[in-house]
């Protein structure tokens, strides 16, 4: 539902981040003269990669305990109103 909403955006996000990135490579590599050879390109590319998937699953992770620890909290809330009453 709405506590989704912000994981549901991510894939635009990180692909218009993604698409930024490589365009900026291309864009160096045409500029310089090709001062880096494009294999080298490619695999900072790919390492770049990889660090975002780990990054990306970090973040799915730390999205997932900040919701487990908003539905403790509330039901946390509930538990004292019913105590208080």
């Amino acid at each position: 539902s709405t506590a989704n909403a912000p994981e549901d955006d991510a894939p635009n996000r990180y692909s218009r981040t993604e698409r930024a990135t490589y365009s900026r490579y291309s864009r160096d590599a045409n500029s310089s003269g090709s001062s880096l050879p494009s294999n080298t390109l490619e695999k900072r590319i790919e390492e770049l990669e990889r660090e975002l998937a780990k990054e990306r699953q970090e973040n799915a992770r730390l999205m997932k305990m900040a919701q487990d620890k908003e539905e403790l909290i509330g039901k946390l809330k509930e538990e004292i109103d019913l105590l208080n009453r």
